[in-house]
């Protein structure tokens, strides 16, 4: 039985991905939190954070508050910092980072949809990238249960879905399904050029929901059903954690055949993943000669994705608020944060997140 595109509501958390393969360079920020001036040899030791009160933006998507929230509580009870959340959205808090070096810190900030202003914050001295917000993945891929994985043990990349393109197809069909984004979604066309260029379309008919909701819908039920699921989607995202997704590998970024993929009806010559987004912790420049070990702190703060779709799963599960869900994490990612605080290296074996 074919999937039914279905609308049913269900709870939509994260961040929409970017609108197409027309991308601006954004430049590398030079050096680290380790360069800060170092202090007076006759000065009293101050504490981390001395007088200054720090700025966090708080965005107004799911997982940019949830993180705003999160390094607000750890720099108050880790650091003793004087901390301040005040509301922001991307352009408007990039403008004023770049101008007034306030806020201090936008702990979400994808530059690379805004790389003219980055560039020239950076260029002026005004701020620049801690860390990257986040590790563990791609921001957008093809997905499939976990299930699916479990039972094809040679299903690891999309050029592997052909092989094992039966695993896909529903019972009593023909052929198997992709589940993409809506049509007027420029992701759509990067879906359809993308299959064609993996010669999906021998097999596979790409399925183009209504909205986001039916997407979502319709991943649902099938996923319920344990139906063989292959969709597009993006993270981080509650939905990836509540059913189990797991990425494939799309292959390393091409920017040519990508150029082509974003073009109605081009059918690339060969295969890119993705284009990367750079999200970055954006911090203001005074902050590393200011206040070196807050700087220091933010360096090390990058969040796996599997940990964001999982407090984004449970802050929809329990209807919570951003300060609850960071109060949850507290408790539950330890693991995590505590190599934020402690600068910890990762034990023998271990890999760094």
């Amino acid at each position: 039985m074919r999937i039914k595109m279905a609308h049913v509501l269900v709870a939509v958390i994260g961040f929409a991905p970017a609108t197409g393969y027309g991308q601006v360079q954004v430049l590398d920020s030079s050096g680290g939190a380790g360069e800060a001036a170092p202090a007076s040899a006759e000065s009293t030791p101050q504490p981390p954070c001395g007088s200054s009160e720090i700025t966090i933006a708080e965005m107004g998507w799911p997982s940019a508050a949830i993180l705003a929230n999160i390094h607000a509580t750890l720099l108050r009870a880790e650091y003793q910092c004087a901390v301040r959340l005040v509301p922001g959205e991307p352009e408007a808090t990039l403008a004023s980072m770049a101008t007034t070096q306030q806020p201090a810190v936008a702990p979400e900030l994808w530059v690379s949809r805004q790389a003219e202003v980055w560039n020239g914050a950076m260029q002026a001295s005004s701020a620049r990238a801690a860390a990257s917000t986040f590790t563990g993945g791609a921001l957008e891929a093809w997905f499939v249960p976990s299930y699916v994985m479990e039972n094809n043990s040679g299903l690891a990349a999309a050029d592997d879905i052909m092989d094992h393109w039966q695993v896909f197809v529903p019972a009593g069909e023909s052929r198997a399904e992709l589940y993409s984004c809506p049509a007027d979604w420029a992701c759509a066309i990067i879906n359809r050029n993308m299959a064609a260029g993996l010669g999906l379309d021998e097999r596979f008919d790409v399925v183009e929901p209504l909205d986001r909701f039916a997407m979502d819908g319709a991943i649902t039920d099938a996923i319920s059903q344990r139906q063989p699921v292959l969709t597009y989607y993006w993270q981080p995202n509650a939905l990836i954690d509540r059913l189990d997704l797991v990425s494939l590998d799309m292959g390393g970024f091409d920017a040519g055949n990508a150029q082509c993929m974003a073009i109605r009806d081009c059918v690339p010559f060969g295969g890119s993943g993705f284009a990367p987004d750079t999200v970055v912790i954006a911090v203001a420049e005074w902050l590393f000669s200011d206040t070196p070990d807050v700087a220091d702190y933010f360096a090390r703060a990058s969040m796996p994705l599997d940990e964001m779709n999982r407090l984004l799963a449970w802050q929809a599960e329990n209807e919570a608020s951003a300060e609850a869900v960071a109060q949850n994490f507290l408790i539950t990612g330890r693991d995590v944060w505590q190599d934020w605080v402690d600068g910890a290296e990762p034990e023998d074996g271990a890999t760094a997140p």
